[in-house]
């Protein structure tokens, strides 16, 4: 019986036969794409780009040829949410720059880019074999990613409580990783935990646990999980469920994650109530906190740094310091789209980085307190990350938010110059 990574060989070379076959069928009939569009007002960084595909592009590999350095650019098409979509990492775009690009089909030349690996429970993310992180279904109380590893290869979230490292800030265990919880929703706190091995019975916080997983898409582009979790008040009963979808790109420069989060009222109205304590974001390695003063420092869209971005509305904030002798970062990006943009920002000086909407008057923003969603409701949370190594303004994060919040235009049309169909 072939192993699961034989199995894995046998059927990246059978799709690359058959795409082999329809490369050949659709040159034969003159088919082709253009995705064609224009930059922006400012100059991009690289930028992951997903748009609508036309419905007769067969799902699989492509290669897009237009790139003003004249190498070509890996895409994929794939279906989600019963459409089918193109997506590709764009270069650098200068400002206003007119863009069309050649897609063609290709086959697929390996198992590079985004893959999954199952390790047990949890789930394996990799990067031309490189790890990027861990996605973690059950970590005490709440899903979580951990370890989280930078552009550099080092880890740049803490390993407390999950693992005990000499040197490690070892306060507030809650705040795991990686995590998307909050402090007061319907007043159960599910910011903070039971110690490990509480019986059920004696339970006060609230857990939020995986029930279904999917793994949309993984190859040369990018990699999308895709998992729905419940909202448990102690004691088991549900107060809601969310559904959350995590991308991750292959890129050259810096590494690129998306997080969306739709939180669903399914069992009556879901009330986030007012504090500090939340919702999306990351516990830093230690070493890169603030108040080590060894180089760690705090920038938002605005210049405000360190004490000063707390509790401040913001699309994004970047939060720099040094691992293993080399400056790296992680900045949080809020979409336009994301409730209550831009968000207020529990960041602190020794390593806590979350985006929160829901501070009021801790922030000072009383209108931005306890929130409602009625039954049968939905509220979305969208955010990019972006980990990188060097300061704010050489990892060029203001770039990468004008492309992640404001990207350029683009559509596919058929290539006329190949003959139509």
């Amino acid at each position: 019986m072939l192993s699961k990574r034989r199995r894995r060989v046998v059927m990246s070379l059978v799709a690359g036969s058959l795409m082999l076959l329809m490369m050949a069928d659709g040159t034969s009939r003159g088919e082709g794409w253009v995705l064609g569009g224009r930059g922006v007002d400012v100059d991009l960084a690289e930028t992951p780009i997903v748009v609508p595909a036309a419905a007769a592009m067969p799902v699989g590999t492509y290669t897009i040829q237009g790139d003003p350095d004249l190498r070509s650019i890996s895409a994929v098409v794939f279906e989600d949410g019963n459409r089918r979509w193109l997506a590709a990492v764009l270069p650098a775009i200068p400002a206003h720059r007119a863009l069309a690009y050649r897609v063609a089909l290709q086959p697929e030349s390996g198992p590079s880019g985004v893959r999954f690996r199952e390790s047990g429970a949890n789930l394996e993310v990799v990067v031309d074999d490189r790890p990027l992180t861990t996605y973690v279904p059950l970590s005490n109380s709440k899903p979580i990613f951990f370890p989280v590893l930078g552009p550099t290869g080092s880890m740049v979230t803490r390993s407390y409580p999950m693992v005990d490292v000499p040197g490690e800030d070892r306060d507030h265990p809650h705040p795991r990783s990686c995590l998307f919880t909050h402090g007061d929703v319907n007043g159960i706190d599910f910011w903070a935990e039971d110690k490990p091995g509480t019986p059920p019975e004696k339970r006060s916080k609230g857990i939020i646990r995986e029930t279904g997983r999917r793994i949309v898409m993984e190859g040369p582009v990018l990699g999308r999980l895709e998992t729905k979790n419940d909202w448990l008040a102690p004691g088991g009963r549900r107060i809601g469920r969310d559904r959350r979808t995590v991308t991750f790109y292959r890129t050259r420069a810096v590494r690129i994650l998306d997080f969306e989060v739709d939180v669903e009222a399914t069992d009556g109205p879901i009330t986030f109530g007012e504090t500090k304590e939340g919702t999306f974001g990351f516990r830093l390695a230690s070493s890169m906190d603030v108040n080590r003063k060894q180089g760690g420092k705090i920038t938002n869209a605005e210049g405000l740094t360190d004490a000063k971005a707390w509790g401040k509305s913001s699309p994004w904030v970047d939060y720099v310091g040094p691992v293993e002798g080399r400056t790296v970062g992680l900045a949080i990006l809020n979409h336009p789209q994301s409730f209550r943009f831009p968000t207020t920002w529990h960041v602190r000086d020794y390593g806590l980085f979350a985006a929160n909407p829901f501070g009021g008057k801790d922030f000072k923003r009383p209108e931005w307190g306890a929130h409602t969603i009625p039954a049968g409701g939905t509220l979305r949370f969208a955010y990019r990350v972006i980990l990188h190594e060097g300061d704010t303004a050489a990892s060029r994060v203001a770039a990468h938010f004008e492309g992640y919040a404001h990207p350029p235009a683009l559509r596919l049309t058929e290539d006329q110059a190949a003959g139509g169909r």
